[in-house]
């Protein structure tokens, strides 16, 4: 499979983006996925939540020992105490072990970027109930701006009883 946005190299990375609600899936070469700040690697890992588990006993490297030995000065989390447990303390943690964490995070994602999804509700009618609730509103401010109450009060009720559904 070639790249599908240069088309002469081989695809490597795989991207799936959803915009409007529709699924595209895009095959790029190593250099179109950095242009979209995807960072392919040479194998993808077999089981990634093995593999950062296993890198968190590792022991410290020399280069990153300074930041290993290092406690957040927020929370006073130490990188030992992360190992050990798993979570970082607070959101400062991520700055003070950033060195080490963005290796961790580029091998379980394929990136540390993060390059977007949108967010589907699990009931569609949800969505759409909330479309026709907003649409229902415009249309009773129309109505009481044109000074007909008559249709303001019958979008009124259809808007309460919309909103007493979603409860």
């Amino acid at each position: 499979m070639v790249c599908d946005n240069c088309g002469s190299e081989p695809a490597v990375i795989h991207l799936t983006q959803i915009v409007d609600n529709e699924m595209k899936t895009l095959h790029l070469c190593q250099a179109c996925g950095a242009d979209k700040g995807v960072q392919g690697t040479s194998s993808p890992p077999a089981l990634p939540l093995t593999d950062f588990l296993a890198q968190m006993g590792k022991p410290p490297s020399t280069s990153t020992a300074l930041s290993i030995r290092s406690r957040c000065s927020f929370c006073g989390l130490s990188f030992k105490q992360f190992r050990e447990s798993g979570r970082l303390g607070c959101s400062h943690c991520w700055t003070t072990f950033d060195s080490h964490l963005n290796g961790l995070v580029r091998r379980i994602h394929g990136s540390n970027q993060h390059v977007g999804k949108v967010y589907l509700s699990p009931d569609p009618s949800v969505t759409e109930r909330e479309k026709k609730l907003e649409a229902l509103r415009r249309r009773l401010q129309r109505a009481v701006e044109l000074e007909d109450f008559e249709r303001a009060a019958a979008l009124r009720d259809e808007i309460r009883g919309l909103e007493m559904d979603r409860s």
